[in-house]
């Protein structure tokens, strides 16, 4: 096989010289038992450091290199898309940019693809490399993924590998915000995870923090799943219960006298329930028509700037 890599970049100068470097080793340790050729792709992400200067001089200098930097920042899964549309070869490997994915191990996520029926791997770590707080953002991502209708969610991550002919299934996505994993399950049910170790980061933070996180996740909830419509449906069934039990209680109260006085309080706690039902209802209406909206619009998930490579 051959291999594209795919690596988005943000704010990664200081550590983009090691990471090409590992990554061109450990793929050249490779050629000729598992693979033929490769590629690696760095997509600079709008970053305002000297991001899209390091990875423009790495292309211009590293055969096999190519550098492709957005106009602004679009975020990570929508320069995977880019970097994923531009690959060359016939399988593609992403990772990020801070080194805790390890190089070295992308040749443990090829050795499945060497079965036919297996068309994407995920890397699933041994230890788990973020904090607690991370982690449990993570968790809930994975739980929105679950909703969205991704099968085997638990093992979706940042560092995979999967057929290049799998893209074919989501040529022609044009959310704004794209989820790269769920457009991944639309066009397989061949996955399989592998345990690697992963790294810690070493320098700088991520940019992920656990608002973004969450964010994320409900943007692929409410953009590719119907769970919070059908939370609403079944909202609105069990208060229009609730309702009928209150008016059965005020009437038998009333019929039986122990009610002689017209329960005020009770009518405003009521009324001020159900129009709260209504308003989350309402809501999460409008955050679906405001997605079919801006996804008529047909905002570009990405523009690229320019690419560099190597032309010798």
């Amino acid at each position: 096989m051959r291999v594209s890599v795919v690596v988005p970049c943000y704010r990664s100068a200081e550590m983009l010289p090691e990471l090409v470097s590992r990554t061109e080793s450990a793929l050249q340790s490779l050629v000729g038992q598992v693979i033929e050729g490769w590629e690696i792709i760095l997509v600079i992400d709008g970053s305002l450091d000297d991001t899209g200067a390091v990875a423009a001089s790495i292309a211009r200098n590293h055969a096999g290199v190519v550098a492709a930097e957005l106009h602004r920042n679009y975020g990570q899964h929508s320069a995977l898309l880019a970097g994923i549309r531009l690959a060359a070869n016939d399988v593609i490997v992403t990772m990020d940019d801070d080194l805790q994915h390890p190089p070295e191990q992308i040749g443990v996520l090829l050795e499945p693809l060497n079965e036919q029926a297996v068309d994407l791997v995920y890397a699933v770590p041994i230890a788990e490399e973020h904090g607690v707080v991370r982690s449990a953002a993570s968790r809930f991502v994975k739980g929105a993924l679950s909703a969205s209708g991704v099968a085997n969610a638990q093992w979706v991550g940042a560092f995979r590998a999967f057929r290049t002919q799998l893209r074919d299934a989501f040529a022609d996505a044009s959310d704004p915000s794209p989820n790269i994993d769920v457009l991944l399950s639309w066009a397989t049910s061949g996955v399989r995870p592998v345990s690697v170790t992963m790294d810690k980061r070493r320098v700088g933070r991520s940019s992920y923090t656990f608002r973004t996180l969450v964010k994320h996740a409900m943007n692929m909830v409410t953009g590719y799943g119907t769970v919070p419509l059908r939370v609403a449906i079944w909202l609105g069934f069990c208060f229009a219960a609730l309702g009928f039990v209150a008016l059965a209680y005020v009437l038998i109260t009333y019929i039986t006298g122990v009610t002689k006085q017209p329960g005020f309080t009770t009518t405003v706690a009521l009324i001020a329930l159900f129009s709260g039902v209504q308003l989350v209802t309402i809501g999460v209406i409008g955050e679906y028509v405001g997605r079919s909206h801006f996804r008529s619009m047909n905002k570009p998930a990405y523009f690229i700037r320019t690419i560099t490579r190597n032309d010798r």
